[in-house]
């Protein structure tokens, strides 16, 4: 694989995956939790993720054509769940802090895994990348290894957001998960609307 390919991959990747717009949701998502809870599931979701992604990038082309659901459709797909799940967080209610054992387990699969981290956009670019017709197995091993590194850089900051935690407080976190909700539910909408222009990304 070229230099200007990996660059590429490299770019579109981290732009998809988002690591830094991670960490707001990381944190709205989770501010209930204990420290430690907080980083176990970075680190579960940061795992479960990976899989997903790489599970696309390997298999995910092959799944979707042996379906035969297009990309555009599955965009559409990731769109409204994406949708849906911005307007929970707009409209979560308040409450006491929840110290339920499960809550890190969930918590890690759904929402961070996904949709926050491997995000709809991040699997469309994973089977796009690595297209099975133009690219061979070693190709797409290097991609994956790009999508490694980026992932290993979004858990990194969402560790170091433990400091974010003490400065914002609760009620700061409270107000934070209502505007990434207006945020994602706009990025789910833009995703849509692309998609119906038969334009794939979020446009």
């Amino acid at each position: 694989m070229k230099r200007s390919e990996l660059i590429f991959d490299l770019i579109t990747l981290w732009v998809t995956i988002d690591p830094i717009g991670t960490l707001p949701l990381y944190l709205s998502v989770t501010k209930d939790m204990t420290p430690q809870k907080r980083r176990a599931a970075a680190i579960r979701a940061s795992i479960i993720a990976f899989i997903i992604l790489a599970g696309f990038l390997y298999l995910g082309q092959y799944l979707l054509e042996e379906m035969r659901i297009e990309l555009l459709s599955f965009q559409i797909a990731g769109g409204i769940v994406l949708f849906l799940f911005a307007l929970s967080m707009i409209f979560e209610k308040e409450g006491p802090p929840k110290t339920a054992s499960d809550d890190t387990r969930d918590v890690a699969v759904f929402p961070l895994a996904m949709p926050s981290i491997a995000t709809p956009g991040a699997l469309l670019a994973v089977v796009v990348l690595t297209d099975n017709n133009t690219h061979n197995f070693l190709d797409q091993t290097a991609t994956c290894g790009i999508m490694l590194l980026i992932l290993a850089i979004n858990l990194t900051i969402m560790l170091l957001g433990e400091k974010i935690v003490k400065l914002m407080g609760r009620a700061g976190l409270n107000v934070l998960s209502r505007v990434m909700g207006m945020i994602l539910a706009a990025a789910a909408v833009q995703m849509v609307y692309s998609a119906l222009r038969g334009e794939l990304g979020p446009g």
